[in-house]
């Protein structure tokens, strides 16, 4: 009797590895492609979106404010705020949220 069982358990516990591997796996893959995926799309989008800044074009700044892009380095731009246009403020081109250029409206 004890042989018998010894040898259901040998063959058991091979298909047992296999199936947590098989379960990991897919959780692994589910993981990236729910959480990698949709983020690594969000940086191209990003990319592509600086990459196409022009002058003149309207920003929408991560801390909500709206400017006018005036001049364009590296990785810096300098945007005009306020009506008055005495308002210059250099910046990282990251703190830059959205782009609205300008014959075009949302």
């Amino acid at each position: 009797m004890g042989i018998l069982l010894t040898g259901g358990e040998a063959a058991g516990g091979t298909g047992g590895f296999l199936g947590i591997f098989l379960i990991y796996a897919v959780m692994i893959g589910a993981m990236w492609f729910f959480f990698m995926r949709p983020q690594n799309k969000e940086k191209k989008r990003v990319a592509t979106m600086l990459s196409a800044l022009e002058i003149g074009d309207c920003v929408h700044t991560t801390a909500g404010f709206y400017g006018i892009v005036i001049d364009i380095a590296d990785d810096m731009v300098i945007v005009e705020f306020g009506n008055n246009r005495n308002c210059r403020i250099p910046m990282d081109k990251s703190a830059i949220s959205r782009v609205e250029k300008p014959g075009e409206s949302q």
